[in-house]
């Protein structure tokens, strides 16, 4: 069967795609206490500080597929951990078998174009990806259509050695709709893009890093355990810098050359205002590690 054909049943046939529950992700060996009861997610601090967020999709029969709940929930806890002081990054992630094998194609069939721009279908997206604490995607399994855009939503994707990526939607009529062709092809450049959003392939994992589309590879039982140490080494720097510099970073994604470094010589300049600036270079000038107060 042709890794097109795969890609068209997984992702439109996700509610049966497996007959039995599947066991979840192996937990992180930090400590973690949970934050807060969702209906599709599971959150979590981690880390030996308590300074990172994770995510977990939490629909298993469903090879986690987004639907509108499931997107709200992770919307809303993106939120609370940006509101928490005491986090740093958040981590995104699914199960083994799936980051998250697409939209739930049983909640769109019958949407029409008047309702989805009375309700804004897909608006609760953009929320997601404006994230001002870093979101960092650890994926394992199938990270199919919208699974692969929630992860470039992300600001770093980290894979496990057996994830897949795909944009099937052409083989379901439609075409990607949350930043499968836009970010993809930022990313990735415009041929491969082409050839997955007209083809529906699949890429492995080796792939997705080799083109750019994902940070590093990881065994994956792994993956989770590394996106947080990733985590909690960003959540170790001042969150106040740490904004500055996402910003400064997408500016490159999104503008000119030229555009993009005025902005960020006033992103630098800006720094010299900060406590945090002054703390980080008095501590390696007196040879100790900096003590940041986010501000």
């Amino acid at each position: 069967m042709s890794a097109s054909r795969v890609s068209q049943i997984l992702f439109s046939r996700v509610s049966h795609a497996i007959r039995k529950p599947q066991h979840l992700i192996t937990p992180v060996k930090y400590y973690s206490s949970q934050v807060n009861n969702y209906e599709c997610i599971k959150t979590e601090i981690v880390g030996e500080k308590k300074n990172v967020g994770l995510i977990t999709l939490n629909r298993p029969k469903a090879l986690n597929a987004l639907c509108e709940q499931l997107i709200n929930d992770i919307s809303h806890a993106v939120d609370h951990f940006n509101k928490d002081k005491s986090i740093g990054a958040i981590v995104i992630t699914g199960s083994e078998k799936a980051f998250a094998a697409g939209a739930d194609i049983k909640e769109m069939e019958n949407k029409t174009y008047v309702s989805n721009l009375k309700h804004d279908f897909i608006g609760e997206w953009d929320k997601i990806g404006k994230s001002k604490k870093p979101l960092i995607a650890a994926v394992n399994g199938y990270a199919l259509g919208g699974g692969n855009e929630l992860a470039m939503l992300c600001d770093i994707i980290y894979a496990g050695d057996k994830a897949r990526f795909s944009q099937p939607e052409i083989a379901l009529g439609t075409i990607p709709g949350a930043g499968g062709t836009q970010r993809l092809t930022r990313v990735i450049g415009k041929s491969k893009a082409m050839e997955m959003v007209l083809s529906g392939n699949m890429i492995t994992a080796e792939e997705a890093e080799k083109t750019g589309l994902v940070s590093k590879v990881f065994p994956s039982d792994k993956v989770i355990e590394e996106a947080v140490k990733l985590g909690e080494k960003i959540a170790s720097h001042s969150q106040v810098v740490v904004l500055l510099a996402k910003q400064a970073v997408n500016s490159a994604y999104e503008t000119t050359l030229q555009q993009g470094l005025q902005f960020e010589n006033r992103l630098f300049h800006s720094t010299f205002s900060l406590t945090d600036r002054k703390e980080g270079m008095t501590a390696f000038l007196e040879k100790r590690p900096p003590k940041f107060t986010n501000e």
